[in-house]
């Protein structure tokens, strides 16, 4: 499992989006109970935060310590770190499993290997994560040419599994039939830019070259966006569940 986040923390906790309620409201009643839930890859600890509204017990681990430190405390929320293919958990510990934009880093067998021992009886696994944003043509074009040719030597090689919304990513599970969503967010232009910040593209365009992509961009993402405050910014969630056992 890669580690691209932890130098950027701060940005990651303040613009990487949050999840829409749809995706709790699909999973939850397939379970059985919601006593204990692993929030694997949890990053800064957005999908732990929603799962711990209504399970007894989350544990959610991440390889990056900053990014647990940035992460909100809940009482009912124990954060860890350590490595997604291999953990500490007992045997059958866990009724729901969730990965956000994260399981594209994992080592797939291996990680398929330790949900198999740690879920529980007729529990299951949740992997979702979103695509390229798009807000107007106009503004998608001047994104696209960041996210294609200015960055688009940079990008990490699992990247692909994103494009390909997971598709190629094995999921030996018995697959559900998910609903189509799209996470809708109201963004001004300094929250588009704050998260195009944290693509890790951009982290390494940045480290080879000494300045930041996104500044390349942002005069004329400016003048796109125009007067208005606020637009509704679009992240078309990529959403795949199964049962474990």
């Amino acid at each position: 499992m890669k580690d691209n986040f932890s130098n950027i923390s701060d940005q990651y906790a303040k613009f990487r989006p949050t999840y829409p309620q749809t995706i709790y409201d699909f999973i939850y009643p397939l379970l059985s109970q919601r006593e204990s839930a692993w929030d694997c890859g949890t990053g800064t600890g957005q999908v732990a935060l929603e799962l711990a509204r209504d399970f007894e017990t989350v544990y959610a681990t991440d390889i990056s310590a900053q990014q647990l430190e940035k992460a909100p405390p809940a009482d009912n929320i124990i954060y860890s770190v350590q490595q997604a293919e291999q953990t500490h958990f007992p045997t059958d510990s866990f009724d729901l499993i969730t990965v956000a934009q994260a399981i594209h880093w994992f080592d797939f067998d291996k990680f398929n290997q330790e949900v198999q021992r740690v879920g529980r009886a007729n529990s299951i696994i949740a992997l979702f994560g979103y695509e390229l944003l798009n807000i107007t043509p106009e503004i998608d074009h001047i994104i696209k040419v960041l996210y294609t040719e200015i960055v688009g030597p940079y990008w990490d090689p699992e990247r692909r599994h994103i494009e390909q919304r997971y598709q190629s990513i094995p999921f030996p599970y018995r697959e559900l039939e998910t609903p189509d969503i799209v996470n809708i967010k109201l963004w001004s232009i300094d929250n588009v830019l704050g998260y195009l910040h944290t693509w890790s593209a951009v982290q390494h365009f940045e480290k080879a070259k000494g300045n930041n992509p996104v500044q390349l961009i942002e005069q004329e993402l400016r003048q796109a966006w125009g007067a208005t405050e606020m637009r509704k910014v679009n992240f078309p969630i990529i959403f795949k569940v199964g049962r474990i056992k």
